[in-house]
């Protein structure tokens, strides 16, 4: 590698990382706001919010990547050309092909890069993520516990509690129990506790009354009791069988236990096999990406206004692979035998690249670029 490859490709990396950070950043308060919103009123602490945040980098990287990549590219090819080193290298032999080493291995350094987050680590992340969004969906202190406020855990059901100690201890309990309509059940108590037990959860209230209606009499009694349990094991969700998503299952488990998968877990096999040829297609489109931002720029001449209409027709391109990928999926789904067609957006930007550099580099071009530039100051 020359030492202008070094200097391209460390240009390259730098910018890959400052767009990388500032895309991460935008995406990510963008959602974290909605799953603060979520976490906070659902009676977590902000340590929870910070752990699901950690948990979803790894999906927010793995969008935005590719995007940092195509425009670390366009952005350096174009600094490069403006500040006419490029132009240098064209007139000392280089050919767009020798220019284009750098931004190769650029795309294979990203593309390892992505093969980590999207065949290892975004899998674990999403089934930690799942696993700790279960955990938290059952716990009852935040569904339930929160002083001062009427809550509504079930349809027909409200649950007020006035205060509570630190020790656990319940004051000024009140539970309407609606979900029989033609005969509710009203509780308050002063104190109570949640008491776990084998078969669920339950509250036990202490020196309370309970209030219940029969609509077909149209009588109200009222009871009087020292203490009595009110179970709402079925007002929470802890109960609820953890059921895992695509994105949560291992790599290794999609390549080599897929009968199993569909077996138990009622998935397609078209679904497992997008979903594993969709994590290494993410690969292969850094690698395209990198080429189509520097190759499309490379058509382009010296010019004082720059280099936008090939700028323009990068994003335009990277506009029509996505689509690409996004027609494709449905297809692979519905017909498993047809994976290739995930990697058919990186084929697809690989070759144009490839066809705008033969085009970049051909002699041809070259001699008819000059003849025209010499030809203008004699026309005017």
């Amino acid at each position: 590698m020359s030492r202008f490859d070094g200097y391209f490709l460390r240009q390259l990396l730098l910018l890959f990382g400052f767009f990388t950070l500032v895309l991460v950043g935008v995406f990510w308060i963008t959602r974290s706001v909605g799953l603060f919103d979520r976490v906070i009123s659902g009676g977590q602490s902000a340590m929870v919010f910070l752990e699901f945040t950690a948990l979803t980098l790894p999906t927010l990287i793995r969008t935005v990547m590719p995007m940092a990549v195509f425009a670390a590219a366009v952005y350096a090819t174009n600094r490069l050309s403006r500040e006419s080193e490029l132009t240098v290298m064209l007139a000392t032999g280089s050919s767009p092909w020798k220019l284009a080493r750098a931004v190769v291995l650029f795309g294979l350094i990203t593309g390892l890069m992505m093969a980590a987050i999207s065949v290892y680590l975004r899998p674990m992340a999403v089934a930690q993520l799942e696993q700790r969004q279960h955990e938290v969906s059952g716990d009852v202190t935040a569904q339930l516990l929160n002083e001062g406020e009427f809550l509504h855990p079930a349809d027909g059901v409200t649950v007020y509690l006035g205060r509570i100690d630190l020790d656990g201890t319940l004051h000024d309990v009140f539970v309407s129990d609606r979900r029989e309509a033609d005969m509710p059940v009203t509780y308050s108590s002063k104190t109570a506790y949640l008491v776990r037990a084998e078969n669920g959860i339950n509250l036990v209230m202490l020196d309370g009354v309970a209030l219940r209606f029969d609509a077909a009499d149209k009588t109200l009694s009222s009871t009087r009791f020292q203490d009595a349990a009110y179970d709402i094991t079925a007002l929470t969700s802890g109960g609820a069988i953890y059921k895992r998503t695509l994105g949560a299952i291992p790599t290794a488990e999609l390549v080599s236990d897929r009968d199993s998968i569909v077996e138990e877990e009622n998935f397609r096999m078209g679904q497992l096999i997008e979903e594993l040829h969709q994590r290494f297609s993410w690969i292969a489109i850094c690698v395209a990406v990198a080429l189509v931002g520097f190759s499309t720029l490379m058509l382009g001449g010296f010019s004082r206004f720059g280099l936008w209409p090939q700028i323009l027709g990068a994003f335009t391109i990277l506009i029509v692979l996505e689509g690409v990928r996004g027609l494709v999926s449905p297809i692979v789904i519905a017909r498993p035998e047809t994976w290739g067609l995930l990697y058919l957006p990186a084929i697809l930007g690989t070759l144009v690249s490839c066809l705008f550099l033969a085009v970049a580099g051909r002699p041809l071009m070259t001699s008819w670029r000059r003849r025209s530039r010499s030809a203008e100051p004699s026309a005017a």
